[in-house]
């Protein structure tokens, strides 16, 4: 993606390399999100799962495979257009630097922190939606949702489009400095292991290597604000007053580790998933090229 590339072409790529990190990176985004809200154990009490492969067995035991995928539908019919928009505005921003040289580090984190805070107000509701489908009963409350419809039916139907919405500030306390990184680092890798007489196959590896590398700078630098985020958006109403309300109760009961629970999943799932979100975009870009080579 250092090369210049039209905006369509951003749109189009992003979107399909989307389709593919969804794929394959879906069930541990789940047990992810299942480690974040699990209950705090009790003095002298064992925790519900003792990490990602405990939790893994235990869902599929109880609920099957299928459980891994619940929620699936919101991410596939909201994050695939946004993520389209993310790097047809990641694009828009390298153009506003782009003048007779490539931009520099700081000014490839500025495109980035910029398309992270357009589609932040797209992607909060969906993982409002996906937090909760994903969140397992723990016995001290019913299932309510059926599917992604109906939960965002019963979401509006409680509290209006500010229900909806509700985590969306943690969401660009996330996004904004994260798809900053995680961009300028791609890029920046990118210009360091590819150059014009690099041969398609080392390119393809290039790519999937940087891609992986920027989408593990992106989960450790955005995971204490996506904790609080699911926190917040999963925690039955009146549990906390605000963000700032989640921050104390957790550095209180869990320390500053407790920031990043669940970040064992995140890792192993953030290297291929995102691999494969920039091997789809440069495939997408192969693609575009030979069905519309003058766009």
């Amino acid at each position: 993606m250092s090369e210049k590339h039209s905006l369509y072409k951003y749109f189009f790529c992003g979107g399909l390399g989307r389709v593919f990190s969804i794929t394959l990176g879906y069930p541990l985004d789940t047990v992810k999100v299942i480690l974040q809200t699990m209950p705090v154990p009790k003095p002298g009490e064992p925790p519900l799962y003792s990490g990602m492969i405990d939790c893994i067995v235990k869902s599929i035991q109880k609920d099957g495979f299928k459980s891994l995928f619940r929620g699936m539908m919101a991410p596939l019919v909201i994050s695939v257009p946004v993520n389209s928009i993310l790097f047809l505005s990641f694009g828009l921003g390298k153009k506003l630097f782009e003048k007779d040289v490539d931009p520099s580090m700081p000014e490839l984190f500025v495109a980035g922190a910029f398309s992270g805070t357009l589609t932040s107000f797209l992607v909060g509701p969906a993982e409002r939606i996906k937090c909760l489908l994903q969140v397992r009963d723990d016995g001290t409350s019913t299932v309510k949702y059926r599917g992604t419809f109906d939960c965002f039916k019963l979401l509006y139907a409680q509290g209006g489009i500010r229900n909806v919405y509700k985590g969306t500030t943690a969401t660009l306390l996330r996004d904004i400095p994260a798809t900053g990184l995680f961009f300028m680092s791609y890029d920046s890798l990118m210009k360091i292991t590819v150059s014009k007489d690099t041969c398609p196959s080392n390119k393809m590896a290039a790519c999937m290597f940087a891609g992986g590398v920027s989408g593990m700078c992106y989960w450790i630098v955005a995971m204490p604000a996506d904790l609080l985020k699911t926190r917040f958006q999963t925690a039955p109403e009146g549990k906390y007053s605000g963000l700032m309300d989640v921050f104390k109760q957790l550095m209180s009961r869990e320390g500053p580790r407790g920031l990043f629970t669940g970040l064992t999943p995140v890792l192993v799932r953030a290297f291929p998933v995102n691999a494969v979100t920039f091997l789809g975009f440069e495939i997408g870009v192969k693609v575009y090229d030979w069905i519309l080579p003058a766009l």
